[in-house]
């Protein structure tokens, strides 16, 4: 029986669910008092999802705005997303967040008529979510993960400058990652510097891939990939094992496995997102002419346990990660 979880403004964390309820137990779209109901479908569950869609609901709280969230973890499963949608659309919501680009693909196909406001996706032209990035010019806005992807090799040739192979692994599936890793591509020309890919299908490949490429290369690059983020710990053992330096994509992963990063916030995107919405349900606002948002600025971040591990010292200024 697939577990539910519907949540009102004042919860204070996510419930896991796939989705696919009997729909007669559903929650209606407007309740009697006014209180909409609106869909929030994250694909999986890591500490970057999860700040995105806490973000999302305490941007709607502070406004005040009458709104309870269905909310929905498809746990990385295609069929999940797909009964998820289905549920969304026959409830006929006034409004669906979406967070990370597959959740995003999914109600966009699904839900063709309802404003879908997502997070947590790198490249929303990439992923054909939008015709324009500054005029989305279809039911989808939202805001944009997007890390500085040639600071990040900066980053790394500050703690390793003779490197002469880098890596990077991800899932060859993801829209996001493949976008990151192409610009990556244009970055390397600037260092002369040789780019080895490891692709896995599914966190069953994780290991083996990490082993087969990480014993190769001077250091790893790891994307804001939603596998990698699911598997970061098994691939910072590996790359103790080798004593190769890893820079991250985003602060979550760099705290399993990564040296250093440049991260964005995922908690602010996902308040941006909500504040996005909240322009959309009483004021309004069509998604087709909202410009995708990007975050403000990133934060230097590097993570103790894996530079004393490896016998590194992090660039000046940058900030420990916690615990």
């Amino acid at each position: 029986m697939i577990k539910q979880a519907l949540i009102g403004l004042t919860a204070a964390a996510l419930l896991a669910g796939c989705g696919g309820e009997d729909k007669a137990q559903a929650p209606a779209a407007k309740a009697a008092d006014g209180t909409k109901t609106v869909g929030l479908v994250q694909l999986v569950e890591h500490p970057a999802l999860d700040a995105a869609s806490r973000g999302i609901q305490d941007a709607v709280k502070a406004r005040g705005l009458k709104v309870t969230f269905d909310v929905q973890n498809a746990q990385a499963d295609q069929s999940n997303l797909a009964n998820i949608a289905q549920r969304f659309v026959s409830q006929e919501y006034p409004l669906i967040f979406a967070v990370a680009t597959p959740a995003a693909q999914t109600m966009a196909n699904a839900a063709k008529n309802t404003p879908i406001v997502a997070t947590a996706v790198t490249d929303y032209e990439a992923a054909k979510l939008v015709i324009n990035k500054d005029k989305p010019g279809t039911n989808v806005t939202g805001s944009s993960d997007l890390n500085p992807i040639g600071a990040q090799l900066d980053l790394i040739m500050q703690f390793v400058p003779n490197a002469k192979t880098i890596g990077t692994i991800y899932n060859s599936s993801e829209i996001n990652s493949q976008f990151q890793v192409e610009i990556l591509k244009k970055e390397l020309v600037r260092y002369n510097v040789t780019l080895v890919e490891g692709t896995v299908s599914s966190v069953n490949d994780v290991q083996q891939v990490a082993q087969g490429l990480i014993g190769k290369i001077d250091a790893l690059y790891v994307p804001t990939d939603n596998t990698a983020a699911n598997n970061a710990e098994l691939i910072g053992n590996t790359s103790l094992d080798t004593g190769t330096p890893i820079i991250a994509g985003e602060e979550g992963i760099c705290k399993g496995c990564g040296v250093a990063t440049l991260t964005i916030s995922y908690y602010d995107i996902g308040y941006k997102t909500g504040e996005m919405a909240y322009d959309i349900l009483v004021n309004g606002a069509d998604p087709a002419t909202m410009p995708i948002e990007y975050a403000p600025q990133f934060t230097p971040k590097y993570n103790p346990t894996m530079c004393e591990a490896l016998g590194l010292t992090p660039p000046d200024g940058y900030e420990a990660i916690a615990e």
